[in-house]
């Protein structure tokens, strides 16, 4: 679903399936933020086509973190030129306790072809420049992708609508995940694009919503 000019929306609500909400930034872009699981990869790509974007298009996939909900689809574009980001944090991790999240659902770990490391700091992808976050506490890697032009974030599993990430997970630390929290609230942000559950949209709901978080959900943590 286009959500606005450049950005489109996959979100996952089937309540009987895990998975998570995917997103296509198009323009000079081109890039999938999280593909979700390899076996729902084909509806997101069909999902994509019904709005005019075809496979052929994409030039990258961004992953927030390797959880199998978000990074196994990755490994469907690895005899491709599409380029696969994760942070060089989550890589390191992955190649040990990460794994074990993967055995704990009865899954083996995907062999990915990451070839573009990511790191804290401005990125350009294709003619536009966005910062890597690093916000760790749902998984020592975790990034969040912010788009400084359009005030928009996509932000994994940090971060739901009036909720937060698990943290009991390998790698996982609450005080990690609400200063992680803290960080994102300080940035400019007019939409929030969540790992889960719905699409924040408007600067008064996103800081509404970092409020609500931090007043009743982080004394929990």
């Amino acid at each position: 679903m286009r959500f606005a000019d450049d950005i489109y929306v996959y979100e996952w609500t089937d309540s009987f399936e895990n998975n998570c909400n995917s997103f296509y930034i198009g323009g000079s872009v081109n890039a999938i933020v999280d593909p979700g699981l390899k076996g729902f990869v084909p509806n997101l790509l069909e999902s994509m086509e019904e709005d005019g974007i075809e496979k052929s298009a994409i030039k990258y996939v961004i992953n927030t973190h390797s959880h199998p909900d978000h990074f196994e689809g990755s490994v469907l574009f690895n005899d491709s030129d599409v380029k696969v980001g994760l942070h060089e944090k989550e890589i390191e991790f992955l190649k040990g306790a990460g794994a074990s999240l993967y055995n704990l659902f009865g899954m083996n770990p995907p062999v990915v072809r990451v070839d573009l490391p990511l790191t804290e700091g401005k990125i350009v992808l294709g003619e536009e420049s966005f910062e890597i976050l690093l916000i760790p506490g749902h998984s020592p890697g975790s990034i969040g992708l912010y788009w400084p032009s359009r005030k928009v974030i996509f932000s994994g599993d940090v971060i739901f609508y009036q909720n937060v990430g698990r943290t009991d997970f390998a790698g996982g630390g609450g005080s990690l995940l609400k200063q992680s929290i803290v960080t994102l609230s300080k940035l400019d942000i007019e939409a929030l694009f969540p790992g889960h559950m719905n699409i924040i949209d408007g600067a008064s709901e996103v800081k509404k919503n970092f409020q609500m978080v931090q007043k009743h959900v982080f004394p929990y943590i």
